[in-house]
């Protein structure tokens, strides 16, 4: 319709009523987390321990910190060249009206981590004191699967 078409009709305007909702980048990240985790097949973490990997000339070690943890709380699984670390802790039972800060992690945790040769699976071995869980990973060229006893 041209221009002097319109000029004798009322003009009509649509309103729409819309929701935006403010972007948070941390709900993306942690949606995105989940979502890779399940593609890797690791549970959906309440919490994730900081962890060192490093490697020597005859093995990796893990050390992950675990505060407020007990040895029977602990899973490790090692296979071919993979080792995976579960758990989970308590959430802090404290009597209080209102928490204005948690930063403490509780809940389920999941942690893999692929290596880049076999492991001696039948030698790896680890140790948990004063709330740090150290895990050592012999190189080798042996294959299977097993699980490691925390002492």
């Amino acid at each position: 319709m041209a221009v002097s078409d319109m000029a004798g009709k009322p003009e009509i305007m649509l309103r729409f009523r819309v929701a935006f909702t403010r972007w948070d980048p941390v709900r993306d990240l942690l949606a995105l987390h989940e979502q890779i985790g399940q593609l890797v097949g690791t549970d959906a973490p309440g919490w994730t321990p900081p962890v060192d990997l490093y490697e020597t000339g005859a093995a990796f070690v893990l050390t992950a910190e675990l505060p407020g943890m007990q040895r029977d709380a602990i899973e490790i699984h090692a296979e071919e060249s993979r080792i995976t670390i579960r758990g989970a802790r308590d959430a802090a039972l404290v009597p209080c009206e209102q928490f204005h800060r948690v930063e403490r992690g509780h809940g389920r945790f999941s942690r893999a981590f692929v290596l880049p040769e076999p492991i001696d699976i039948e030698s790896v071995a680890a140790d948990f004191k004063d709330g740090v869980l150290t895990v050592t990973i012999p190189k080798a060229g042996g294959r299977g699967a097993r699980r490691v006893d925390v002492r």
